[in-house]
């Protein structure tokens, strides 16, 4: 069950990673950002929400927190995972488990057989499907403005809130919408709605920004109806590290 959990705990994490996606490929900020009470040109947009991201990167490498992951399948939950998480020396995310409550396998050869074989197919789908949602990171500079000039832009909201959607951003059909506040340019929500191997799956993540300016994803949550499989992701008790 540890590859599963493995698999789909980056498989929530996936979209959180669109915030260093876009501090390492957007370009550079060329002139200040004024306020913003209408929707910015795309170009504009790219590039505040970069230079806040670039910032709330190197912010994030100086805090620990702790995450937690829960694996439901066909209504039942299959694994709860609780892990320290930190940035090491090398700038790469580090992960210790510090709890693991993971469904046992039946007993009996032949049940136990089939058990494994279901499990390994779960394991092989979450695989593909990772694949899919990591491309809605949008890892490049390119892929970033490609969504930017082709999203439409609405708001302030009631909450003060642009909205950015975007359709067939990676997947004909797809759905990508992000919510960003104009203040900081962080970003506030992502939902994507998108399809693998004929299965309808939804993603969405909310951030919160703590006191000290970080913005981090505070949960995640990934749903394939046909296949009745969820997985929820919950960062929590950021500290700063000494």
């Amino acid at each position: 069950m540890m590859r599963t959990v493995l698999a789909l705990a980056l498989l929530a994490a996936a979209l959180g990673a669109t915030t260093l996606a876009l501090a390492q490929t957007a370009p550079a900020p060329t002139t200040p950002a004024p306020a913003a009470q209408t929707a910015p040109a795309p170009t504009q947009m790219a590039v505040r929400v970069a230079e806040a991201q670039r910032a709330n990167a190197a912010l994030m490498q100086q805090y620990s927190w702790t995450s937690r992951t829960e694996i439901t399948d066909q209504g039942q939950v299959k694994d709860i995972r609780i892990e320290l998480v930190n940035y090491g020396p090398s700038g790469m995310l580090q992960r210790t488990l510090m709890n693991e409550q993971g469904a046992s396998l039946p007993m009996g050869f032949l049940r136990r057989a089939i058990a494994e074989h279901e499990r390994q197919k779960l394991e092989d789908y979450l695989g593909g499907l990772r694949g899919l949602i990591e491309q809605y990171t949008l890892p490049t500079a390119a892929k970033i403005q490609a969504f930017m000039n082709q999203a439409v832009a609405t708001g302030p909201d009631a909450t003060g809130l642009f909205r950015l959607n975007g359709q067939s951003v990676i997947v004909p059909g797809d759905n990508y919408t992000v919510w960003i506040d104009p203040k900081t340019h962080h970003l506030r929500r992502v939902n994507v709605g998108t399809y693998f191997q004929q299965d309808t799956v939804s993603v969405s993540a909310t951030f919160v920004t703590l006191q000290s300016g970080l913005n981090h994803v505070s949960y995640a949550d990934s749903i394939v109806p046909a296949k009745q499989i969820s997985v929820q992701v919950q960062n929590f008790n950021y500290n700063r590290n000494n």
